[in-house]
């Protein structure tokens, strides 16, 4: 089993997430993984790497596992939350009903499609789907609806809207249910064996020392080192447990249904 463990790790392509939000999975991951080389990158183009094989094992957004069956779950580390998340939003320059766009952000599948699922399940609204790129102000999009997922969403001036709904909060109000986000997830073929330990260790690594996280990440973000802090230890869940397994079923059954599952649209 080592000797397997060593070959998967030996040039080990890694794709990771730079929002705040995946900071206490890969914070001690380099230190841990020496071997493997990781790159950053927005969750929606680390799901491409991993479908076209430029990486062996990243962090993808949940839909993706949905979609691809031939794609391993290798950790019970993940990006969830059990209430308000703070970081994925679905804001409205109108009232729900008169929906008939919808941007959402380039970075995301997974809260692009919970939110045609809230949107199609709870309010019968089925809109018209365009992208909602980096760096582009949300007050200038001309979609009626927008997702805004990441650092920018917490950094959302919400005045301006008609409404702005948190979809963590929403998912928790209707199912009852933890929402997961994102999953360390492997190719297919690749050979994993030995990984989840590392990945689950770099986590419980990360949560030991989330206070140090917070005050790095505040800087950079323009955020108080003790709402970082919340937002980390509140907002957020970092294991995949028997409550986050039925929130995914969950999801994964609502997408289906929407007919979310065959394709990246």
């Amino acid at each position: 089993m080592a000797n397997r463990a060593n070959q998967a790790r030996r040039g080990l392509r890694i794709g990771a997430v730079g929002y705040l939000n995946a900071k206490p999975l890969v914070w001690r991951l380099a230190s841990l993984l020496p071997e493997a080389r990781i790159s950053v990158d927005l969750p929606s183009r680390l799901a491409d790497g991993l479908a076209c094989g430029r990486l062996d094992v990243a962090l993808v957004p949940s839909i993706e596992t949905v979609r691809r069956s031939d794609w391993v779950v290798v950790s019970d580390a993940c990006v969830a939350c059990d209430g308000p998340v703070r970081s994925v939003k679905l804001v409205g320059f109108c009232p729900v009903e008169r929906i008939r766009r919808l941007a959402v952000d380039e970075g995301s599948r997974t809260s692009a499609a919970l939110a045609r699922i809230v949107l199609a399940h709870r309010y019968g609204v089925v809109p018209e789907i365009c992208t909602f790129p980096i760096g582009a102000a949300v007050e200038d999009c001309q979609a009626e609806g927008v997702v805004v997922i990441g650092d920018r969403a917490m950094r959302l001036d919400t005045g301006r809207f008609h409404f702005v709904w948190d979809l963590g909060q929403l998912w928790r109000q209707w199912t009852g249910l933890p929402f997961v986000f994102a999953m360390w997830t492997a190719r297919a073929g690749f050979d994993a064996a030995g990984l989840a330990d590392v990945f689950s260790t770099a986590r419980d690594q990360g949560v030991a020392r989330i206070e140090q996280i917070a005050r790095d990440e505040s800087g950079r973000l323009g955020m108080g080192t003790a709402d970082c802090l919340a937002y980390l230890t509140l907002n957020l869940r970092y294991r995949l447990g028997r409550r986050e397994r039925r929130g995914l079923e969950a999801f994964a059954q609502l997408a289906t249904q929407l007919g979310l599952v065959t394709g990246k649209s």
